[in-house]
């Protein structure tokens, strides 16, 4: 019998999941709830693969701070608050969890976060365990809008340094994403 066409052919996306081990995905405006609902299956999920409680403190908390920071930039632009933010969760060869996000952003503020991503790549665990001292003394208003404690926090618990990319839109917007291995 022969298969139906569809717009989208869902087995070649199921073959991409599987080849990149991709075990969550959602793509899609971010809200509070949706936060919290995926939040809780993501950790149900690795509860159920018998991770330790510590990886899944890990991830779990990864992908709260890069979904909350996602969730809290649209919250400022309201031109923004219609756009689609992309989140992933994988394994890498090494069996190692690989939390991934991305949306779109203005030109400027993603150059900004490019630029801090790779100052913070550029620390052993010494310099981020002193750059989260620092960061933590700053008084709170120096703190709004900028990649602060959580940045620094996602590249402490990482094992690798942390990798972005930034690729222009036009109209000065551009699509941020991050990419943190666990």
């Amino acid at each position: 019998m022969a298969q139906p066409e569809t717009a989208l052919d869902i087995f070649a996306l199921r073959e991409i999941f599987n080849r990149e081990r991709i075990m969550l995905c959602f793509n899609g405006p971010i809200t509070a709830t949706l936060i919290e609902e995926i939040g809780a299956a993501l950790r149900k999920h690795m509860e159920g693969l018998q991770e330790s409680p510590s990886a899944v403190s890990d991830v779990f908390s990864v992908y709260i701070e890069m979904t909350q920071n996602i969730r809290r930039y649209t919250q400022n632009r309201p031109d923004l608050a219609r756009e689609t933010a992309s989140v992933f969760v994988s394994r890498n060869e090494e069996g190692r969890y690989v939390v991934s996000a991305g949306n779109v952003v203005e030109t400027g503020d993603g150059e900004a976060l490019v630029g801090r991503v790779a100052q913070l790549a550029q620390l052993d665990k010494d310099g981020l365990k002193a750059a989260f001292k620092t960061q933590l003394r700053q008084p709170r208003d120096e703190l709004a809008g900028s990649a602060g404690l959580g940045l620094i926090d996602m590249a402490r618990k990482a094992a690798a340094p942390l990798e972005c990319s930034l690729r222009p839109l036009g109209d000065q917007r551009a699509f941020f994403s991050l990419r943190v291995v666990l």
